[in-house]
């Protein structure tokens, strides 16, 4: 008998690229027992996502190829197995939930269909496989489960597709599911939902659980054991507590010291001139009311983080203000001046003093051309701002001030990292020496460590030019770290605002105080105590 239910030896993969082999996992050794939560941690790069890409035979052979180690389930190694056979096992015995549910749900059929395509290809019954499929959309909460079977994808929100994506690698009952960042584009309390999800089928079936992650807090919550990987090789392993107490390798130290909500917070000066005041903002689409009545004042140099779950009215906020969606009602002056009614002809030159971070630079950077034309191309439309001349000097010193360098300026945006890419949009907004940036999920979708810069980068621009930020996230240990003031929003309503010291430690809505119980402290021993708190 196997001494584990899933043991991989010595794995390496490697990929055959133009630039050359790239190693992106190599000889790590782990193995995962029955009931058990094992944790692979990294950031992007790190392998995590590869290792277990060779655990379901979804790595692309070639350019991908397997080199060395054994991957044994149950005894017997899957490496070595024909096609029909792995057939058997993935999806009947060893399940996988994939990290973004809208790109791996088929958007033409619906999720009924999906789900029962589960079961009757391992063989269950077309009526025993919808059997299955609407008792597992009532077990992972779906609302209307009956209904639900007949809907499309793009119809449900991200955690409903995630609870989704959650039951169709239910449906042959598993003895191992594994789970590639199940979590991350999810707000806080719809994560923890997911997370308390997983833990209670996982304890129902006793399954095996294989959790990758970036998130410290994640690890903290539902983790029995962590294996911490970078650059495609285990740097370090144990227990949550044990790595996180206790860290012996430079690169694990790196990643808990990264980790936001431990430095000091922001104290809002209180003569700070106000320059953008939001009152009565209202927006509705038919009968969806997205913007109830929003009032705010942000002041020079200060930074207001807003909060809230998806389709609270965080974003809309911000494009009724930068007028990309046209407010119903309500006004938004900006140095005196209301930006709602303002003519477009007006907009145009206002608009060089208020700028926009996207969440995910890889789309709002423009492929075809490169950082020097991507940062310049605002004094192109903006004439009157720099002499030609001067476009090439001005492109490099902005590079720098963003921590890049300045030969940066003839590479093309898919050459650099998540994390530098986010850097090139954050010049591009600074060259036009904007007074207010509005920072839309800035930060979200990268590595902790990569986040810590980027919002370092961030407080030392608005310490040094004044910049103030309007800075929209879900992550609350990292507005806890940058913000001076907090609103929280539900339902397109503000239901609270104050400074980050009143927010964090003595909320006074019932909401708010249900987000900040719904975070994830990436201390195990925090953690638990929480948990162990009764909601």
């Amino acid at each position: 008998m196997a001494d584990h239910l899933l043991e991989v030896r010595d794995l390496s993969v490697q990929f055959h690229t133009a630039g050359g082999i790239v190693r992106a996992v190599r000889g790590i050794s782990w193995h995962l027992d029955r009931g058990e939560t094992l944790a692979i941690l990294g950031e992007s790069g790190s392998g995590k996502s590869v290792s277990a890409s060779a655990i379901m035979n979804l790595i692309d052979m070639p350019p991908g190829e397997i080199t060395s180690g054994e991957v044994l389930f149950e005894g017997r190694d899957l490496l070595g197995m024909s096609p029909e056979a792995r057939r058997e096992i993935n999806g009947r015995r060893i399940a996988m939930i994939f990290q973004d549910p809208l790109g791996h749900l088929n958007p033409v059929y619906t999720i009924g269909w999906q789900l029962t395509e589960a079961g009757r290809v391992h063989g269950l019954a077309a009526a025993a496989a919808e059997a299955r499929a609407l008792e597992l959309l009532t077990r992972v909460g779906l609302p209307q489960p009956k209904e639900a079977m007949g809907k499309y994808p793009h119809e449900f929100s991200g955690g409903q597709r995630q609870r989704i994506m959650i039951a169709m690698a239910l449906v042959m009952k598993p003895d191992i599911v594994i789970a590639d960042e199940p979590t991350t584009a999810l707000d806080v309390t719809v994560q923890f939902e997911v997370l308390e999800l997983l833990r209670e089928l996982q304890r129902e079936m006793g399954m095996g659980l294989l959790l990758i992650t970036h998130d410290l807090g994640v690890v903290a919550e539902v983790a029995d054991r962590v294996v911490v990987m970078n650059a495609g090789e285990i740097v370090e392993q144990g227990t949550p507590a044990q790595v996180y107490h206790a860290p012996k390798h430079p690169y694990t130290k790196k990643l808990i010291s990264a980790a936001p909500g431990r430095g000091a917070m922001h104290e809002p000066s209180p003569d700070a001139e106000p320059i953008l005041k939001v009152e009565r903002l209202c927006k509705t689409f038919g009968a969806f009311k997205a913007l109830d009545n929003v009032s705010f004042t942000l002041r020079r140099g200060e930074t207001l983080a807003i909060v809230g779950e998806s389709g609270s009215g965080k974003s809309t906020s911000a494009r009724c203000i930068l007028r990309l969606n046209e407010a119903d009602s309500g006004t938004a002056h900006w140095k005196g001046r209301d930006l709602i009614a303002m003519p477009r002809s007006e907009l145009f030159a206002m608009r060089r003093e208020i700028q926009m971070v996207f969440q995910d630079p890889t789309q709002s950077l423009n492929p075809r051309m490169s950082v020097y034309r991507i940062i310049s191309e605002a004094w192109a439309i903006h004439r009157d701002i720099l002499p030609k001349a001067r476009w090439r000097a001005r492109v490099e010193e902005l590079l720098e001030q963003v921590g890049l360098q300045p030969e940066h300026a003839d590479r093309y945006p898919h050459q650099f990292s998540g994390g530098q890419r986010q850097r090139i949009a954050i010049a591009r907004a600074l060259a036009l020496e904007p007074d207010l940036i509005i920072c839309d999920e800035a930060v979200s979708a990268l590595d902790v460590s990569i986040q810590a810069q980027v919002i370092a980068l961030l407080d030392k621009l608005r310490r040094e030019l004044g910049i103030a930020f309007i800075f929209i996230a879900h992550d609350l240990p990292v507005v806890r770290d940058f913000a001076d003031h907090v609103m929280v929003m539900e339902k397109g309503r503000v239901v609270e605002i104050g400074t980050v010291r009143e927010i964090f430690e003595s909320p006074r809505q019932r909401y708010t105080q249900r987000l900040l119980a719904a975070g994830l402290d990436p201390d195990p021993q925090i953690q638990r105590a929480r948990s162990a708190v009764p909601a």
